[in-house]
């Protein structure tokens, strides 16, 4: 699963992922014969087939739309938050065009306390380029991905390497820490993603689409579970042997360290508490119902003005606020 290298349209994800729409019990099927030493893919997909979790999304029927869903929630979100959003997201709107049919606030609202709410508005944006462009498909060309709003290249090539069994690179920060570590040596904390690290990755796949769709999710899984940032499990890593990292004696990170994110009194937290008035209500909200979740007057101000200049809030009428597409207020 996937702490996500960040999409430039998207923020930058940390949790695990790895939609693959695949038997995770199938055994590595690498190479055309007998080989005397197994290849980097081979000892990972051996790994895969027997440790695996059983992610909904990775069942062959989850189905393309299903599997963009996930790759969005999992961005900076832990499995176990992303899996009853999952269930009850698909369970409502099963394809792009039924979410397409309604307001964008509607995806705001069901998006709930995942965080980084943004990407419900971009989901919503993304199904409605679905409908009207693809004509309710999501795309299969990667290029064609890459032109829904809020896809960047992670997403896209997530998407056309597990939905469709595809043979592309695909980057989190759990398959970077894992080859920077296995392959090069080192412990790579960079957040962006070269042509050098797609080039690296990709020639670490199998030739066929189909396995190296699998080793892709393979690699995240080894690098979210086994190979974790701060006390990876080497002796359970089926790399060790031959693990770059270990035989220089595992060097200390290189790139800045990554800094844990405060919330109590940010905006972030302000912005959440006004966001979570406006869901709640089924109706626009009045300002002193946001008055009340805050009472510093000025952040609470820069916060919602944050909330309209994103889009995840509108203003209906003078000091009367609501979701994106809910319009209706007396008088208004």
């Amino acid at each position: 699963m996937a702490s996500t290298a960040p999409d430039q349209a998207s923020p930058a994800p940390v949790a695990a992922s790895a939609a693959v729409a695949c038997d995770p019990a199938a055994a590595p099927t690498a190479g055309a014969g007998p080989r005397a030493v197994p290849t980097f893919a081979d000892a990972v997909l051996g790994w895969y087939a027997a440790h695996a979790r059983d992610l909904p999304w990775r069942h062959p029927d989850a189905g393309p739309w299903a599997v963009l869903v996930s790759e969005i929630m999992l961005q900076q979100t832990p499995v176990n938050r992303v899996l009853p959003a999952w269930w009850a997201w698909l369970d409502r709107w099963p394809a792009p065009s039924a979410l397409a049919a309604e307001p964008a606030g509607e995806a705001v609202r069901m998006w709930g306390r995942l965080g980084y709410p943004r990407r419900a508005l971009r989901l919503h944006q993304a199904a409605v380029a679905i409908t009207e462009k693809y004509h309710g498909s999501v795309p299969d060309d990667l290029e064609d991905l890459l032109r829904l709003p809020g896809v960047g290249t992670y997403t896209a090539r997530a998407v056309a390497a597990f939905a469709f069994r595809q043979r592309h690179a695909v980057i989190d920060v759990n398959v970077r820490r894992l080859v920077g570590r296995a392959v090069e040596g080192r412990d790579d904390q960079r957040s962006a993603v070269s042509r050098r690290d797609l080039e690296l990755v990709e020639s670490l796949l199998p030739p066929d689409a189909e396995t190296a769709a699998r080793a892709s999710a393979a690699f995240m899984e080894l690098g979210a579970l086994i190979c974790v940032a701060r006390t990876p499990r080497c002796a359970a890593c089926p790399l060790r042997p031959e693990c770059a990292w270990q035989r220089a004696g595992s060097p200390a990170a290189t790139g800045p360290a990554r800094r844990a994110q405060s919330y109590a009194g940010t905006d972030r937290q302000v912005r959440g508490k006004l966001l979570a008035v406006l869901r709640e209500s089924p109706t626009p909200v009045p300002q002193d119902a946001l008055d009340a979740v805050w009472d510093e007057p000025v952040q609470r101000g820069r916060a919602l003005r944050g909330l309209l200049d994103d889009g995840l809030a509108v203003t209906v009428a003078p000091g009367v606020y609501a979701l994106p597409g809910e319009h209706s207020w007396p008088g208004a």
